[in-house]
């Protein structure tokens, strides 16, 4: 049950989504808006498949055709796939679609920027030579998150260029020992890190994401530990199907345990998996008291150094208050 240490794994797993989309009216971008779908039945129109390879660790998902608000799901159902499998940095290709985006479409596509809202160590980014979407994508509160580039190869040397995180990864099996191993990695992981203060409180959130772990997953269960110098991201990732569901106004993600989860982390939820399987994740705000240095380990940090500000206003006892991830626009 040793860790294994970090570098992003490059997956080659090749995904493919068929959508058929209803054909949007022929019309070009009049800003500040865009051209509606036509109404009434639609009639037959060429499929779009999403494809995914990976470019120096990086995912790109590539889509062609007509952009609407269907694909544009179905590209946000991709890139969560390929979030999951913690990778470099992840880019959606638009280069072959075609001229005619709806408004709604360009809102489905900017709220991928809530992934890197909440965790920035994987940046996402949007390749689109269209100047108008582009705009468009810039101007959206999510999308600012976002990479926007006009080529995919300047997308790909973006995201490259972003800082990379320390990350330490712990395959442990479903057994009631789990869990204690589980805090004694990230215990250890974090005074390696010297974030020593943040250690009571990930054992907490470590404890809870493992809670359902180990009794749904029937195989290994993994255990990750990523630090961006300003966020500490906490995932356990299993082979169960069983998604968390959402009870009034609260994601619950495992019953009661989601109060102990959303009083400490900024914010959390879960990611699905090409396996059928999930991640669950929460996010602590983390201020660096050093820097990376050799092999991972800190260096006390010198004094023209400042500590990112947080925009995240504190909660009880100093911690900050959970923010949930926003819906995907429909």
């Amino acid at each position: 049950m040793a860790p294994q240490s970090s570098t992003p794994h490059d997956s080659s797993v090749d995904l493919d989504h068929d959508v058929a989309l209803l054909p949007p009216r022929p019309a070009s971008y009049v800003p500040p808006t865009f051209p509606d779908q036509p109404a009434g039945r639609p009639i037959a129109a060429p499929k779009v498949r999403v494809r995914t390879h990976v470019m120096r660790q990086v995912v790109v998902l590539e889509v062609a055709g007509r952009l609407s608000a269907a694909v544009v799901e179905d590209l946000d159902r991709a890139t969560q796939l390929a979030l999951a499998e913690g990778p470099r940095g992840v880019v959606c290709d638009l280069s072959g679609v075609l001229a005619g985006a709806t408004l709604g479409a360009v809102a489905v596509l900017a709220a991928a920027g809530r992934h890197v809202r909440d965790w920035s160590g994987i940046p996402v980014a949007v390749a689109c030579p269209d100047p108008r979407v582009r705009a468009a994508l810039a101007a959206h509160p999510l999308g600012g998150h976002l990479i926007v580039t006009e080529s995919v190869f300047c997308a790909v040397s973006a995201v490259l260029a972003t800082p990379v995180p320390a990350v330490e990864r712990l395959r442990l099996a479903p057994h009631p020992t789990a869990k204690s191993a589980s805090r004694e990695f990230v215990t250890r992981t974090l005074t390696d890190w010297g974030l020593d203060p943040l250690i009571l409180s990930a054992d907490l959130v470590i404890s809870e994401l493992m809670s359902s772990s180990t009794i749904q997953a029937t195989t290994g269960i993994d255990v990750s530990v990523a630090w961006d110098l300003r966020a500490l991201r906490l995932t356990v990732r299993d082979n169960s199907p069983d998604l968390p569901r959402a009870q009034s106004t609260h994601f619950d993600m495992y019953g009661s345990r989601v109060t102990a989860v959303a009083g400490i982390s900024r914010a959390f939820g879960v990611l699905p998996t090409a396996d059928g399987g999930k991640v669950v994740w929460a996010v602590l705000n983390a201020a660096r008291p050093r820097l990376l240095t050799g092999r991972g380990r800190p260096e006390p940090a010198t004094a023209h150094q400042e500590s990112p500000k947080s925009t995240d206003a504190p909660g009880p006892a100093g911690l900050p208050l959970f923010a949930v991830a926003s819906p995907i626009p429909t």
